[in-house]
Parts: C-alpha cells; structure tokens; sequence
C-alpha cells in the first residue's frame, strides 16, 4: 500500500513539474539567440580558423595542475600510515618534478600568451 501512495506522490509530483516547466517560462526570441553563432564569433569568413598552439598548452597545463590536486588531495590521510616517510618522499618527488617542469615551460616562454 505504501509502495502505491509512494508511487503516486511521485508521478503527480513530476507530472506537475513538468507541466509547470512548459508553462512557466516566457521566451523572448531575439535575433543574437536566433542567430546560427552564439559563440562570440562573427559568422563572416572561413569557420575553419587555426587555434594558437599556446592555447593548447596552456589548458594542458591547467590540467596537469587539475591532476596535481587529485593526487595529492589523500596525501593528509596516507601520512597517518604505517610509513609515513615513504608518503612525504613520494608527495615532495611529485611536487618538485611538476615545479621543475613549471620552471622549464616558464623559461621556455610557453606561458607568453601574445605571438
């Protein structure tokens, strides 16, 4: 018997949700939303225009940085282990290896954005 009711409460709940959704909002095309590009860029010319090289490094950096956080985001609990020494090594060996290659990308000048 509960099951139904529970049931039931589910269906008129997302029945009315949905029905509230196709009723409630009020759209007010314009020619910018009913243009093709939302992106920013003008639609005149070629779509096939050459991204910078710098772009790619820079968000593969960001990701690199992104992982970093990952992996030493357990580094708090792994030191309560039974080696805590093997821990801090590892943890210290992964933070210079990315500062190392941070510095070398950074006298390279591969984090200059202008051409």
């Amino acid at each position: 018997m509960k099951l139904v009711l529970l049931t039931t409460i589910a269906l008129l709940l997302t029945t009315a949700l949905i029905i509230i959704n196709f009723w409630l909002p009020q759209t007010y095309p314009d020619m910018e939303k009913l243009s093709p590009y939302e992106c920013g860029f003008d639609p005149i010319g070629t779509a096939r225009l050459p991204f910078s090289l710098r772009f790619f490094l820079v968000a593969i950096l960001f990701l690199l940085f992104d992982l970093e956080i990952a992996l030493l985001l357990p580094t708090p609990w792994a030191i309560n282990s039974t080696a805590p020494l093997q821990t801090l090594l590892w943890t210290t060996l992964l933070i210079s290896l990315l500062t190392l290659g941070l510095i070398y990308e950074w006298l390279q000048g591969g984090l200059e954005w202008a051409e």
